[in-house]
């Protein structure tokens, strides 16, 4: 393709389920390296660090190292020292990112009856500034919820790495994160701040990381609002591919339409040679 100077590309469901290579993803990722095309890996992913990410990638043959990686909680970390310097967080996610949010202060959850009844503190602590939600999993429980809920109506401020629904593993479509995200701003009246993709200001952090404009830049993702069409508002190039999880439907029903789509990340080399 004429113009393209640089490729995105999202992790799960594109490259990975459950953080096994699909097919011929490796070998494409290889032949974009050999044709010396500056790439970054742009994922939501919040349960592991880009260190963590990177060795598990490497452990599967892809050829890429930490800095090729651009994380939801390493922007989240950043939108918050600009923000919020110095305030006080609360993290509610699955997995330990704390290596990527550097300069960001996380506190603990309260104990005990304190944090049910939303009191302001616990042992004399004072309540988050900040509730911040990561990834979906057992973390999200109701008491961890209702504490949430309880700090945003005293006030706290509401940030979400991603509003993703769902997420694709080898056992099918999993909950994830904006299906509780939603409730919660809808009992607290508030609206989050969403720092991962679809944002434009991850999109625009990315395009900086690599050095490129946005017309010379190309996405492939497997979520046609979040990655594809979100990318393409910002002037960057979209190609949706048909894995993870995309659903035939969703993309029927989406508010616009992907540039390209393509049936798997081992077919971006192709479409990039026309």
């Amino acid at each position: 393709m004429n113009g393209i100077g640089a490729v995105l590309i999202d992790i799960d469901g594109v490259l990975t389920v459950s953080w096994k290579a699909l097919p011929g993803a490796v070998e494409a990722m290889e032949r974009l390296r050999a044709a010396g095309l500056p790439l970054a890996l742009v994922t939501n992913t919040t349960s592991r660090t880009r260190a963590v990410i990177a060795a598990r990638l490497a452990g599967e043959g892809f050829p890429v190292v930490p800095d090729d990686i651009l994380t939801a909680p390493a922007v989240t970390a950043a939108y918050l020292r600009e923000h919020h310097p110095g305030a006080r967080c609360l993290l509610i996610s699955s997995g330990d990112v704390r290596d990527d949010l550097a300069g960001v202060e996380i506190v603990q959850p309260a104990e005990g009856a304190d944090e049910e009844a939303g009191g302001a503190a616990d042992g004399g602590r004072p309540a988050p500034d900040v509730v911040i939600f990561g990834g979906a999993g057992a973390e999200f429980s109701y008491r961890a919820l209702n504490g949430a809920f309880r700090h945003l109506q005293r006030g706290a401020r509401l940030v979400a790495m991603h509003r993703n629904l769902y997420w694709r593993t080898a056992g099918g479509l999993d909950l994830d994160t904006g299906a509780f995200l939603l409730g919660l701003e809808r009992a607290a009246g508030v609206e989050a701040v969403v720092t991962g993709k679809p944002a434009a200001t991850f999109f625009a952090t990315a395009l900086a990381h690599l050095g490129v404009d946005a017309a010379q830049t190309l996405m492939v993702g497997d979520d046609i609002q979040s990655d594809v069409l979100a990318a393409q508002r910002c002037g960057i190039t979209g190609v949706l591919v048909k894995t993870g999880k995309y659903l035939p439907e969703t993309h029927r029903a989406a508010d616009g339409r992907p540039d390209h789509v393509l049936d798997s990340f081992a077919d971006l080399p192709a479409l990039l040679a026309r």
